[in-house]
């Protein structure tokens, strides 16, 4: 994984270079369908959340919401979005490597499309989620498969930092799963996701007891 600033820098490159919005203003297809389960006032943390089109949903629907990514550029189309929509939210620039991660904070953590961590950062990333979460709250993930690498249409090049059923179940094996679904479909969420995708979504709660 490069350094910090290296991957600051890209992230700014990247979206400083985009038409419009990189990842597209709407929230993701999986997490609007999700929505449904989170209640107005809770606390989410939408973790590598870009130019905010997935907080400024949640936002749009009562949750008292953090944003966090290390883009400073990302960062301020996402508060220019907010305020476009009229929604108040929080924002942070962070690199997930380093964060000091909130401990038993968040009714819902919700992380599209992070996937620029391989084995070893993903699983420290994996418990730091797990644990942001209060008794009872839900993580909400949807990432790409190994199978992803065919079709080219969106996120890193590499089979590693792709997720598959048996990845998430051992990773999560302490949370209730609700939902682990593989599926391929078409996305259209900006230039960057667009086309054919192999998609793995995953819904599970953090126990409230022992078991």
């Amino acid at each position: 994984m490069p350094n910090y600033d290296d991957a600051r820098a890209a992230w700014d490159q990247r979206y400083a270079g985009a038409e419009g919005y990189l990842f597209g203003r709407e929230p993701n297809r999986f997490l609007a369908r999700e929505a449904l389960r989170l209640k107005p006032g809770e606390r989410a943390l939408c973790l590598g959340d870009g130019e905010g089109r997935n907080g400024t949903f949640l936002a749009g629907r009562g949750l008292d919401v953090l944003s966090v990514d290390l883009s400073p550029v990302a960062l301020a189309k996402a508060r220019a979005l907010a305020a476009e929509r009229s929604v108040t939210l929080s924002f942070e620039e962070a690199n997930l490597a380093t964060w000091t991660w909130p401990v038993e904070t968040f009714d819902a953590v919700v992380a599209i499309f992070v996937q620029f961590a391989g084995p070893g950062l993903r699983a420290r990333m994996f418990s730091a989620m797990e644990a942001a979460l209060r008794p009872g709250g839900l993580l909400l993930m949807e990432g790409y498969r190994p199978e992803q690498l065919g079709y080219g249409t969106g996120g890193p090049p590499r089979a590693e930092n792709m997720y598959t059923e048996a990845l998430l179940r051992e990773a999560f094996a302490g949370m209730e799963i609700l939902l682990l679904r593989s599926y391929d479909a078409e996305i259209e969420e900006g230039s960057a996701h667009k086309g054919m995708s192999a998609l793995i979504d995953l819904v599970a709660r953090r126990r409230t007891g022992p078991g």
